[in-house]
């Protein structure tokens, strides 16, 4: 029953975040190993968007190992456990709870030993930020805890990277770009050799804007319609002061028609959005707004459509919202 729950909730998840970015481009999906244990590391800009991606479009069925606080309400650590979320507690969690990461280790094993995927966000946070931040060895632990425990497993590091055109804005364009494995064959005592072999990998991969006159250098991207998603490109530009492949930028204006013909889910963020104290999460409850609230109103226009005078009203309105999300390209960051 769970995995048919699990397979469902992809499937809603996967629609759903077609519907919301404009353009998911997916790169170097051949790198991804097959019959074997991979522990996926990330980086991480975008709070619960990034393991939803993931979630949806690798074919891996992930686990995901996430911070222990979002576990504290018992019908939130259930649905989390749905979707496959394994808590992992932080010293800042009470040195004592420490300990009880134990039991989620020790579970990872067990979904590695199946050659299962771990994913493993290993800037240890979150952050807009356009670079690579260091990363923590937690990866390095489970790797070689499960060739510790299970010797004949032969696991393998999949760096991947995830970049957005504009991390809070629906619309928009995300990268997901797989690199190349990095097999685990180097003994637990060289555990730092490993971490910085993944985080070379990783900061070829993720696009990166010196944090030196950052804002300056950003801004200096949108103007020359540089690809923000692209490593090559921005890269490219920083360098050389050369655009290799310009973007095209829109007005806005459908993205303003969609709010207007999805009126009461506008209506919602602008109650909630106020709220959100951490920007990371802004599109997350853009996006959970919109895959709870949305179908309901679809659902209201349909009955409205089907069943009263105003039926061609909301029909056409039903129509519209649809062609909106469909077109709606917002600008860069």
């Amino acid at each position: 029953m769970i995995y048919f729950l699990n397979a469902f909730l992809r499937l809603m998840t996967k629609i759903a975040l077609r519907g919301y970015f404009r353009k998911i481009i997916i790169e170097g999906k051949s790198n991804i190993p097959k019959n074997c244990p991979i522990i996926l590391v990330a980086n991480h800009q975008n709070a619960l968007i990034d393991p939803l991606l993931l979630a949806t479009h690798t074919n891996l069925k992930p686990y995901f190992l996430t911070r222990a606080s979002v576990f504290k309400n018992p019908i939130a650590a259930k649905l989390l456990g749905w979707i496959r979320m394994l808590p992992v507690y932080r010293v800042r969690d009470g040195f004592s709870t420490i300990q009880q990461n134990q039991k989620t280790f020790d579970h990872t094993f067990e979904v590695l030993r199946a050659n299962g995927t771990i994913i493993i966000f290993a800037e240890g946070g979150h952050s807009l930020i356009r670079n690579l931040r260091p990363l923590s060895k937690g990866f390095t632990r489970i790797a070689f805890g499960l060739k510790e425990k299970y010797p004949e497993k032969d696991p393998v590091i999949l760096p991947v990277a995830l970049d957005y055109s504009a991390h809070r804005r629906s619309g928009s364009r995300v990268r997901i770009t797989f690199g190349r494995p990095i097999q685990v064959d180097m003994p637990a005592s060289k555990s730092g050799q490993l971490t910085k072999a993944v985080e070379a990998a990783l900061s070829k991969l993720v696009v990166t804007i010196p944090s030196m006159d950052y804002q300056e250098k950003l801004e200096s991207l949108i103007v020359h319609k540089v690809d923000l998603t692209s490593s090559p490109d921005v890269t490219h530009f920083l360098n050389e002061g050369k655009v290799q492949n310009p973007i095209k930028l829109s007005s806005g204006l459908v993205n303003k028609l969609m709010k207007i013909f999805h009126l009461p889910l506008f209506l919602l963020w602008i109650w909630k959005g106020p709220g959100v104290q951490d920007k990371v999460f802004d599109a997350t409850f853009k996006f959970l707004i919109g895959f709870v609230f949305a179908p309901i109103w679809y659902l209201f226009l349909i009955v409205l459509g089907l069943s009263t005078s105003i039926g061609s009203w909301a029909v056409s309105v039903l129509l519209l919202a649809w062609i909106t999300v469909w077109l709606n390209k917002n600008p860069q960051e």
